[in-house]
């Protein structure tokens, strides 16, 4: 008889499990509530805030922030037996009962806190049979949660007037603290208000809220839930509050990382509070003595360089500036980069061995195909050293390497690097591309100088920074309840009782960098890129900076878009990489629009503002790199003819190891009438002598400019050979081959031919079409008005040489 019984008891309370679960499954929990969506700092204050999708300061306070103060105030206030029960507290619910049916006491409700929260997740009125669901969903609440995540929850539900909710938005919004950094009696004063939202505003009747603060302190004190010490000074303690707008700061970064994870409550970013807010305020205050000029805007970036990770993030000058389009976001929008990716180019350039710092480039004017470049101040000056042409940032110089270098290659690697607008378009761009013929991003450029910072190596930038939290160790801390899922519904993880679930980390906890880092340049390369571009003997160093007692110890790099568009400086050390881009997001240039005048100044403020006290030490060159003598003439190893030489960085197995041949033997008639090759050389009366090796180009700029230059006598005219090979032969600078010229008829305009040559060429022969035109000195400019149709334009030297090309003229 007593085994069927256990029998029969057993299947009754398996038929009631069973039907529990199948009601469970039947009648869900409610959805999970919709929080604000903040973006806290690395050491977890809230940088920004936004309303949730209805329209409520709702933000979710985590368990870490529940400080026993809290817990404790909550549950001898609300629900003294809230840890003993199972959703519903029986005894409290006879007592209640009796107080409503016989009308003595207090009228109440016995809610626990289990039951307000199921009240808060789904409003009703208040009927019996709403109270009987309310005690079924605290108990299917129970099930599913621990004491812990359902105080949680209550905490972020509870009312405080109007559309605040939560204790996390009373604290930031009441006291502009979090609730664990609250005091005594403001915890107790965030505690009391929730059972009367209207009766008890804060901001609008402190003194009342201020007096049931005190009485409640008291029963408190009076039930030994605190010292008597803290509760005589909680009850000192003022009561000045008002309503504060929600935290702002970062809105730009806020923005973007709300939008790439939009179900996350809490978004933990990598910036430093403190240099946020420095950084906003010089932004903003350095813009608006630039409004005179026509510029509205600027935008900054700061990296640290041994984490990769973001610590200030300003988009724009102003996000309210709604006139200056302030709520744009200059750190990612694509923009003209000026010269700021020359010193990526000659590191490049250094790995490859095409050049060194003190080897002579050619700044003269040329002609790449069709395309003319200028320097900025539309002066040339012959030949420079690398180093000098990278301080000065000569535009011509660098083409000429991009063009050894190839435009493919160096957009490969920028690709590499994460320019995403490169990338895309790489198939288009020239050898405009180092002068700013390309579209880049102040993030992506902020992140190619803090390659150049670390050696070379690349890595992405990060945003997110949850490792960066002190403890935040992901296994240690605890879940998360009613999290947000892509559906709305609740998340099933339970109680601490074995019923929690495993999760991956997301995203958002690998953070926005993620990929491992890679090489772009060698140590070496960065190293002498590093050590030029932190010479203060350059154009671009601000007016009177020089003189300055705070000029920080960084290496920079200034650009200026055509049309004085945009301006950008860009900076580092070896703790940080601070990008800088100022101009207007309308993209109206303006004359004082320049890298070195404009972008600069806020750099080096910013430097001085947030790296003041960075350790001193510099950049020191590695073990690759090595000393050698090389021609000061032209930067080569010396040869025979090399008298003054001069120290030289190079790359072992990496630079070039060509022989400078800056001057030739020549043999020269004994009256110095002409030259001899080695077919004409007569047996006797002849001397040797040493004359310039120059390029073409560079020979014909020093004659077009009048400068000392000792050239080559004619050839023996006698001479039945002609010296030299097609490879000497003139180069056509004008017209460019393969091009249509499209001549106005009314102003009688006229075609230019001109040419570069050796230096022992006196004149050239001017052909069109196979017809004689004229005879012109080496380096004249030669006009005629061309007939419309395709043109044949030939050259020919005093030594036999000749060389073609082919345009198309048109008349309008």
């Amino acid at each position: 008889m007593k085994r069927r019984t256990a029998i029969r008891t057993l299947e009754i309370l398996a038929g009631l499990a069973l039907l529990l679960l199948v009601l469970d499954r039947v009648f869900p929990l409610p959805p999970a509530p919709r929080y604000s969506p903040i973006v806290l700092a690395a050491d977890g204050t809230v940088l920004h805030a936004y309303l949730n999708p209805t329209q409520k300061w709702r933000m979710k306070t985590e368990l870490s922030e529940i400080t026993p103060v809290l817990r404790q105030t909550i549950i001898e206030k609300e629900d003294r037996w809230f840890r003993w029960h199972f959703g519903v507290n029986p005894l409290a619910l006879v007592q209640a009962a009796g107080r409503n049916v016989f009308g003595q006491g207090r009228t109440t409700g016995a809610s626990t806190i289990t039951m307000q929260v199921a009240r808060l997740l789904e409003p009703k009125p208040r009927t019996l049979g709403n109270k009987l669901l309310e005690m079924a969903r605290a108990t299917q609440l129970e099930a599913h949660y621990s004491k812990d995540e359902i105080l949680q929850l209550y905490l972020n539900l509870v009312p405080y007037g109007g559309n605040v909710e939560g204790v996390k938005s009373a604290a930031l919004l009441y006291f502009q603290q979090p609730p664990n950094f609250l005091s005594l009696a403001q915890t107790v004063t965030l505690a009391i208000i929730p059972n009367r939202p209207r009766g008890l505003v804060l901001g609008q009747n402190n003194e009342a809220v201020r007096r049931e603060r005190n009485r409640w302190l008291r029963r408190f004190g009076d039930a030994g839930l605190f010292a008597k010490q803290d509760i005589a000074d909680a009850l000192l303690e003022p009561l000045n509050v008002r309503r504060h707008a929600a935290p702002m700061l970062a809105p730009h970064l806020a923005r973007r990382l709300v939008r790439q994870f939009p179900h996350e409550a809490i978004i933990r970013s990598s910036l430093q509070r403190a240099k946020q807010s420095r950084a906003e305020e010089l932004t903003g205050n350095y813009v608006r003595r630039l409004h005179e000029l026509g510029i509205s805007q600027a935008s900054v970036l700061v990296v640290n360089n041994r984490t990769r990770r973001v610590e200030a993030y300003v988009g724009s000058a102003d996000f309210r500036d709604f006139r200056g389009q302030g709520q744009n976001d200059g750190v990612v929008a694509v923009r003209s980069p000026g010269s700021t990716l020359k010193p990526f180019l000659y590191a490049l350039a250094l790995d490859r061995g095409l050049v060194t710092p003190k080897l002579q480039l050619p700044d003269v004017p040329t002609n790449f195909q069709g395309y003319r470049p200028e320097n900025f101040d539309k002066h040339c000056q012959g030949e420079v050293t690398l180093e000098r042409a990278l301080a000065f940032s000569l535009n011509i110089p660098a083409v000429r390497v991009l063009q050894n270098y190839g435009v493919p290659a160096f957009t490969e690697k920028l690709q590499q690097a994460g320019f995403q607008s490169i990338a895309r378009n790489r198939t288009q761009l020239g050898l405009s591309s180092i002068l700013g013929g390309c579209g880049a991003t102040l993030e992506e450029l902020t992140g190619l100088y803090a390659a150049l910072a670390n050696g070379g190596e690349y890595a992405a930038l990060g945003l997110t920074a949850d490792s960066l939290l002190p403890g935040a160790s992901r296994s240690a801390s605890p879940p998360n309840p009613l999290s947000e899922k892509g559906e709305g519904g609740l998340d099933s993880i339970s109680s601490s009782n074995s019923r929690k679930k495993a999760s991956s980390p997301s995203l958002l906890e690998r953070g926005l960098g993620g990929e491992a880092p890679r090489a772009l340049t060698s140590p070496a390369a960065a190293f002498l890129v590093t050590d030029i571009l932190s010479q203060l003997t350059r154009p671009d160093l601000p007016l009177g900076a020089a003189r300055s007692t705070r000029l920080p110890k960084i290496a920079w790099k200034t650009g200026t878009s055509y049309g004085r568009r945009d301006a950008w400086s860009i900076g580092y050390n070896r703790d940080y990489t601070i990008g800088v881009w100022v101009g207007n997001f309308s993209g109206q240039g303006s004359p004082a629009l320049t890298g070195s005048d404009v972008a600069t100044p806020l750099l080096f403020d910013l430097f001085n503002a947030l790296a003041y006290n960075s350790p001193n030490d510099w950049f020191v060159p590695p073990a690759s790199l090595d000393f050698r003598l090389v021609c000061t003439q032209t930067g080569l190893v010396p040869g025979e003819n090399c008298p003054d030489q001069v120290i030289d960085y190079f790359l072992p197995g990496q630079s070039s190891g060509l022989r400078c041949q800056h001057q030739r033997e020549v043999l020269v008639s004994a009256d110095g009438a002409f030259t001899y090759c080695r077919a004409c050389a007569p047996a006797a009366g002849f001397r040797r002598e040493l004359y310039p090796n120059l390029l073409p180009d560079v020979a014909a700029y020093r004659v077009a400019q009048g400068l000392p230059y000792r050239r080559l006598p004619p050839h023996n005219p006698q001479c039945q050979r002609a010296s030299g090979g097609p490879e000497r032969a003139p180069t056509i600078t004008s017209p460019t081959p393969n091009t249509e010229y499209v001549l106005s008829a009314h102003e009688q305009q006229q075609l230019l031919l001109s040419c570069t040559t050796d230096s022992e060429v006196r004149q050239v022969y001017w052909y069109v079409n196979d017809q004689f035109l004229r005879a012109a000195a080496a380096t004249e400019r030669v006009f005629f008005r061309p007939p419309p149709g395709p043109l044949k334009i030939s050259c020919a030297d005093d030594h036999g040489r000749n060389t073609d090309v082919l345009v198309t003229v048109s008349e309008l």
